[in-house]
């Protein structure tokens, strides 16, 4: 918020230009204080915008640790196939290690069905349509859809609209030159689903006929003698383990999956902290020592400081693993962090179960456990050490602001009283001006008048 310029006087007399030296003269002095504030401010908003950077970072490295808990948890499996040709596997949570067998019996088929031969031949199918009848009832599996379609096209629509498990398409068995299209309506899922088109006449006619009548999938899981089916050909052999059918089996020959831990996505997720760790450092080496950064000697800046050395000064006390460089995370020389995957494969390597009791939980202990208290004491929204300096900066803002608003109006009364007072003294001189103009001039022609007599 600026001053009020002193343009607004306007006087008549020849000090007027005076009077505007003194008017901004004296605005210019009651501003000194009001100049101070804007000038801090600039300040307080400079440490706001920079707490906010500050607090980016930090929030991105609580998500990094959350990452490497739930790589911990829910992400630390995953399945090899022996015969890939034939099915893949996925796991996801609920997971368990163990190995098992998959012979596919059958691979399953679709039911496909098309418009019967005899019924009325269509070329365009935007304009024609397989029976004159425009009312028709769809049935799958016992349920039914009925529906108004005037043309092939709006037909295969309305089925594919029904919500039931089939898909209508259009195809051409005719030439190019004379087209045939056909209504052909095929399950979405495994397995003789009993599709049936018929219209409104009274006694209904069924305008499809069955080509393929679908098979269900099977399969034996672990040499069980009896085969499970499937309308689908993806599977759930076991909790949290998912198996995509690829093909059929030979007779007895299964292909074997193995479910084990792993420890990439723990490896992915200490990589990904390493660089959200080393963003914070950047943006805290901004603000230290004579800089002059926005945040340079604010206490804040040792106190993020601190809690980034005491993350990485986490030891369990006992275990083969003492300390994330024990894992290939290590500090360089410029304060930042490393990652060697290959001393980190090389030391969990048939010490999974170890690694896993050094990271830990974020409630239970362990790495986690320290990290995520750590992190919280800064970015708690009530307590936090980073939310705090930022509600005080904003809180130091809206005072100051409150303050200067309080000087402008003081300058605005100051200035509007001198511009009164200015305004009267130079109509005083003005008048007083006149006056001996008039004066003068009489004494002058009474002069005049004089030597001419």
């Amino acid at each position: 918020m600026g001053t009020t310029s002193s343009t607004l006087f306007a006087g008549n007399s020849r000090y007027a230009n005076d009077f505007k030296s003194v008017i901004d003269r004296a605005v210019a002095i009651a501003s000194l204080p009001m100049n101070q504030l804007q000038a801090q401010k600039t300040t307080l908003q400079d440490q706001s915008a920079e707490l906010t950077t500050l607090d980016m970072k930090l929030s991105s490295l609580q998500t990094a640790v959350e990452g490497i808990g739930t790589a911990v948890t829910s992400n630390s499996y995953a399945a090899t196939v022996s015969d890939s040709s034939v099915l893949t596997a996925t796991v996801s949570a609920g997971a368990l290690p163990g190995t098992y067998t998959v012979e596919v019996t059958d691979l399953g088929s679709y039911n496909n069905t098309m418009s019967l031969d005899g019924l009325s031949r269509v070329a365009d199918p935007s304009a024609g349509n397989i029976t004159d009848r425009r009312n028709f009832t769809l049935s799958v599996n016992g349920e039914r859809f009925s529906f108004t379609a005037d043309t092939l096209n709006e037909m295969a629509s309305k089925i594919n609209s029904s919500g039931l498990s089939v898909q209508a398409s259009l195809v051409n068995v005719g030439s190019q030159a004379a087209p045939d299209y056909r209504l052909s309506v095929q399950g979405t899922k495994l397995g003789s689903l009993g599709i049936s088109l018929t219209d409104d006449a009274t006694t209904p006619n069924e305008l499809l006929s069955t080509l393929a009548p679908g098979a269900q999938a099977a399969y034996k899981v672990n040499g069980f003698a009896t085969a499970a089916t499937s309308d689908s050909r993806t599977v759930e052999i076991a909790p949290g383990v998912t198996v995509n059918l690829l093909s059929q089996s030979e007779a007895g020959q299964a292909a074997t999956i193995t479910v084990s831990r792993t420890t990439d996505p723990i490896a992915n997720a200490l990589l990904s902290f390493v660089n959200a760790y080393n963003a914070a450092v950047d943006e805290v080496d901004k603000n230290r020592g004579v800089s002059k950064a926005a945040l340079a000697g604010q206490g804040i800046v040792y106190t993020v400081d601190q809690a980034l050395s005491d993350v990485m000064g986490f030891s369990p006390g006992s275990g083969p693993f003492s300390s994330l460089e024990d894992l290939g995370v290590s500090i360089g020389t410029d304060g930042k962090l490393v990652m060697n995957r290959s001393i980190f494969d090389s030391a969990v390597d048939g010490k999974t179960t170890d690694l896993l009791n050094f990271l830990g939980s974020a409630g239970g202990g362990g790495f986690l456990k320290t990290a995520t208290d750590v992190l919280n004491g800064l970015e708690d929204a009530d307590t936090g050490s980073m939310k705090s300096a930022m509600n005080s900066v904003d809180q130091q803002i809206k005072e100051t602001d409150d303050q200067i608003a309080r000087q402008q109006d003081s300058i605005d009364n100051l200035q509007a009283q001198l511009n009164a007072q200015m305004a009267a003294a130079d109509a005083l001189i003005a008048s007083l001006e006149q006056q001996a103009t008039y004066i003068t001039n009489m004494f002058q022609a009474m002069s005049d008048s004089a030597k001419n007599q």
